[in-house]
């Protein structure tokens, strides 16, 4: 199966939904389609556009599910023009995947879906919770932020006498 991930051409799938889409956008069909994929031709070329591949594969997963609503909602549309919107939703599955590997294999991931605990996300507790153990730090204190020594408080002078040290230490 990952053979077969590998073995995609984003680019040539995001060509062919570009070109399905605008076969069909002069007739009764969603009108999201065409713009996805044109801008998914123009987020795959660009090689340090991880966001825009990011945006372009969460489009394309959820107007799969927009395209489904359109097949049972819309009653008006000709055979034909439901039967090529299929075929684009169809092909919206293997663009899907193949958006996904390319975005792997540019270094990104969906980090907002989770399974991200070894990645560069910093877990810290807001509120100050540090401070209840009497450490040095005092509340919240972000990675990025230099750490901050405060000054501590002059220790009181002695205004007792000068007692000295019990055994064979005595001062003179």
């Amino acid at each position: 199966m990952a053979d077969f991930i590998q073995g995609l051409d984003p680019s040539k799938l995001v060509l062919a939904g570009a070109v399905m889409s605008f076969v069909i956008a002069p007739f009764t069909s969603p009108s999201y389609n065409l713009p996805i994929f044109l801008f998914g031709i123009y987020a795959q070329e660009q090689s340090e556009a991880t966001q825009s591949m990011k945006a372009v594969t969460g489009f394309i997963g959820v107007s799969a599910l927009f395209d489904l609503i359109f097949l049972f909602s819309n009653g008006e549309a000709r055979w034909w023009s439901k039967l090529l919107v299929f075929l684009i939703m169809l092909l919206k599955l293997p663009t899907f995947v193949a958006f996904g590997a390319a975005l792997r294999q540019r270094g990104a991931q969906f980090s907002g879906l989770g399974n991200n605990f070894n990645g560069n996300t910093v877990w810290s507790m807001p509120g100050g919770f540090t401070s209840l153990s009497g450490g040095a730090r005092d509340g919240y204190e972000s990675v990025d932020d230099a750490s901050v020594n405060k000054p501590q408080p002059p220790v009181p002078a002695n205004n007792g006498q000068n007692q000295s040290a019990p055994g064979a230490y005595q001062s003179v």
